[in-house]
């Protein structure tokens, strides 16, 4: 017995009435000196003295796991004691970090709640009667019961239906609208001492419409963008397709973008977008008119990157689709979203844009929005296509516009001018011409070159 406990190393737990430890340089127990009671003179080494802590030690009876587990326990136990001092410590930071936020959003709110421009504003034109166009409207209607919202509309029916049931049947019919809602297909009638406009209409039609209603538009009228997109022929954005079709390159523009689904909208569900424009003025103005305690608007004066991102995330929504149809899983999903965020910026960024707006709100946030939630059209139109059906027959059965089928090809051109890589941009844009199938897509990404990450 006493050769087996030379060989163990002291216990944690020795503790004898009176102090001992077991020395290094010699077989004996020391006391250590206490005042009370008087140490016991020393104490020769031998098998008994060991049954103050020990009362029998065999091979088995303390197994090397168990020695290694047990110091580790204690520790451990000693680290997770609960430690209410310091937990209310904790609690109390948190508390004042809280409390100074909002002091500071009260005091911001006092000094900036400014409602005269609402209060002044009497009327406003919606351009366009889809789902997205008609939930902005309701919105605004919401806001003020005494303002004026028009939509101008091309279907007569439509028109009738928004009049009498006070419900857009076609993509709302559970939701009413606010009676202060009218619609209309007299564009002279619609855009007549309008404070705003709400442009609405799909990109690939904005031009053509635009010059169609040009002679009744006020050369001050402020128009507010909420098309996503890119001409396919032309290359240009919302923000030169409306001065331009207008005939006013001085026309007042804004644009709004961020991750807004028109369902949720209509349900006032919290929602946070951005405005945009390089009028400081008129940005301010539109957040005025539009912010809600339901609906938030920051502001921005980087007009490109917010339209570049918003038109761009369509397309990527269609390629994580595809990714989704195919059931490849989500590592694939993680990987292909991040590859296009970066492509995303790569030609944002040449084109003049900011890189902190495609990492923000109308950047990632609209497409986290617009690639992982099963509203989003375009992702709807990638799922499809990668489950194997045709892109003809997925777009005839859908009743609303997917923008990034459009978008995709002149995104590509884009950026041979640029003269920026797209792998997984270019990719989709050739699955919808029909010149690649998702699964020989999917092969020729996952062989391109192991490069280092940019």
């Amino acid at each position: 017995m006493a050769a087996l406990l030379l060989e163990l190393p002291p216990p944690p737990f020795l503790n004898c009435n009176h102090h001992q430890f077991l020395s290094k340089t010699s077989l004996r127990l020391h006391n250590f000196p206490s005042k009370t009671p008087p140490p016991p003179p020393p104490l020769a080494f031998t098998p008994p003295t060991t049954s103050c802590f020990l009362s029998t030690v065999t091979s088995s009876s303390i197994s090397k796991e168990e020695k290694e587990k047990e110091p580790h326990s204690t520790a451990v136990a000693s680290t997770n004691a609960p430690d209410e001092g310091s937990q209310q410590d904790r609690r109390k930071v948190v508390q004042i970090a809280w409390e100074k936020l909002v002091r500071w959003s009260r005091s911001w709110r006092s000094k900036n709640n400014k409602t005269d421009l609402l209060e002044r504003t009497n009327k406003v034109v919606v351009l366009g009667g889809g789902s997205f166009g008609t939930a902005m409207a309701a919105h605004v209607a919401y806001r003020k019961s005494s303002l004026e919202v028009q939509m101008l509309l091309r279907d007569p029916l439509l028109c009738q239906s928004i009049n009498e049931n006070h419900c857009n049947c076609k993509y709302f019919p559970e939701h009413k609208l606010p009676d202060n809602v009218i619609a209309t297909t007299d564009a002279k009638a619609a855009l007549l001492d309008a404070d705003f406009c709400l442009h609405a209409v799909p990109v690939q039609f904005s031009s053509s419409f635009l010059e169609g209603i040009a002679e009744y538009v006020d050369p001050g009228l402020p128009f507010i963008s909420l098309s996503k997109g890119l001409e396919l022929n032309t290359l240009r954005m919302m923000s030169q397709i409306i001065p331009q079709a207008l005939g006013n390159p001085y026309q007042p523009f804004v644009l709004l973008s961020g991750p807004s689904f028109a369902l949720e909208l209509m349900n006032k569900l919290p929602t946070a977008m951005v405005v945009a424009s390089k009028d400081k003025k008129l940005a301010h103005a539109t957040q005025q008119l539009l912010a809600s305690s339901h609906l938030r608007i920051s502001t921005s004066r980087d007009v490109t990157g917010v339209e570049i991102a918003g038109a761009l995330k369509n397309v990527l929504a269609i390629a994580a689709g595809i990714v989704e149809g195919m059931n490849l899983g989500n590592n694939s999903m993680a990987a292909l979203v991040a590859q296009g965020c970066s492509e995303i910026r790569w030609l944002a960024t040449k084109m003049g844009a900011k890189p902190s707006t495609i990492t923000g709100l109308s950047g990632t946030g609209d497409i986290m929005l617009t690639c992982f939630v099963n509203l989003s059209r375009n992702r709807t139109v990638g799922v499809r296509l990668g489950s194997g059906e045709k892109l003809d027959d997925i777009l005839s059965s859908m009743n609303q516009v997917a923008e990034g089928v459009s978008t995709a090809g002149a995104v590509i051109a884009l950026a041979q001018k640029y003269n920026v890589k797209m792998p997984v941009l270019t990719a989709v844009a050739r699955i919808i011409d029909n010149e690649l199938t998702p699964k020989k897509a999917v092969l020729e990404l996952m062989s391109l070159p192991q490069v280092e990450e940019v």
